[in-house]
């Protein structure tokens, strides 16, 4: 096989990536090691800033985003069992953020590759890359017992953190810059009507919680527990026990408690890599950068990354430039460097750190209280949250 651009990974960075590079007529394939029903039902993150539901409508794929998508203009911060709202809306001159999932941005992203005869190849097998500094790069893998080979002039590496792309540059190429956190999310997917309107980030002594939702009648649910934590030791009725008591005792919000359809332990970790590019290989999304999910960055991260990478590659087949590919990796981490510092910030503020003194406790306490009662500090957060333009 033979294609101007060549893809790993169908999540929502090389699925749009493809539809992007389509409405520029340029060609690719992407292969994607998973099924379709898998990829189109894992549930992962579901708040999109205001540049990425731009970019969706932009892209002609936000029609069931415009119609069933939940449009936030504000979130709540919880502490000393007191919420306080922090108008998104208000603060940054009419942005909002848009609450509809991943796995539902992945169904309309494979639908209009599809209806647009886009090459996709699921359940592939073995896959490698090679030639990466060449003008001709190469994708092996095997699709139904066969080996195969795609050249390409460009190789997309969408494939997420434990993906292959990353791996195959060269050792020494790539500076690594981590933090793993002493402590993961429990997420809870249940068919309960969500306790409010717009997400609450509690800070409580037992630990941080995150009321969240995903429709009208499925709520998200997030509690601060251990990164190894033995799912076995949450069985229902203590899940929904502690997040009352993490909720706090407020009359004016109800958690009802319903039949839990998922739940699963996330460690949480900050990971950037440099440079985003190598050769003719440019990595997006999380194979490039993991942000903590505090700050609702990972998703939105990589459609910032597409966006760029689409315009570099349309600027090379169009006009011959190269320039915008030689940036790509600059012009990308500088917002994912604002991105990992706003949500080491945001997990810093709301989460019970095990090595803690009643000190640093007192000040992440002093913080909120100052973040929610200045209008500059609570500008500062509504701006990052609801995202900075997309150039």
């Amino acid at each position: 096989m033979k294609t101007q651009v060549g893809i790993i990974g169908a999540g929502p960075a090389g699925l749009l990536l493809s539809h992007l590079l389509h409405l520029q007529g340029i060609e690719s394939i992407l292969i994607e090691n998973r099924s379709r029903t898998y990829i189109e039902s894992r549930v992962r993150a579901g708040v999109l800033e205001q540049g990425t539901v731009n970019t969706l409508n932009e892209a002609g794929v936000g029609e069931r985003m415009r119609k069933e998508g939940l449009l936030h203009h504000g979130i709540e911060l919880s502490f000393h069992n007191k919420r306080h709202r922090i108008n998104m809306h208000e603060l940054t001159d009419g942005r909002a953020i848009t609450v509809y999932g991943q796995q539902e941005v992945v169904k309309d992203l494979v639908k209009a590759r599809l209806v647009a005869g886009g090459q996709l190849l699921f359940e592939v097998e073995d896959v490698s890359v090679h030639n990466l500094d060449s003008n001709q790069p190469k994708i092996r893998f095997r699709k139904d017992g066969e080996e195969q080979e795609i050249a390409c002039d460009f190789i997309g590496g969408c494939d997420g953190f434990h993906g292959i792309c990353r791996p195959s540059i060269p050792a020494g190429v790539l500076q690594v810059f981590e933090r793993v956190y002493p402590f993961g999310w429990l997420g809870i997917l249940a068919q309960s009507k969500p306790p409010s309107e717009e997400l609450i980030y509690c800070h409580h002594e037992r630990g941080f919680a995150l009321f969240s939702m995903r429709t009208p009648e499925i709520t998200r649910l997030y509690i601060q527990c251990t990164p190894d934590e033995d799912i076995a030791n949450w069985p229902d009725d203590r899940i929904w026990h502690e997040l009352e008591l993490r909720l706090g005792a407020d009359e004016s919000i109800q958690l009802q408690e319903g039949k839990i359809l998922q739940k699963g332990v996330t460690p949480m970790r900050s990971f950037v890599v440099e440079p985003m590019q190598y050769g003719r290989l440019f990595l997006a999304g999380d194979a490039a950068h993991i942000v903590p999910p505090t700050g609702a960055k990972g998703m939105n991260l990589a459609v910032a990354d597409i966006r760029h990478l689409s315009r570099a590659l349309g600027g090379y087949y169009q006009n011959n430039r190269t320039d915008l590919l030689e940036q790509y990796s600059a012009t990308c981490l500088r917002r994912v460097w604002r991105s990992e510092h706003f949500s080491w910030w945001m997990t810093a503020l709301l989460h019970r750190f095990p090595d803690y003194t009643p000190f640093q406790q007192r000040l992440q306490l002093s913080e909120l209280e100052y973040v929610t009662s200045s209008r500059a500090a609570s500008t500062s957060l509504a701006e990052n949250y609801v995202g900075l333009p997309m150039n």
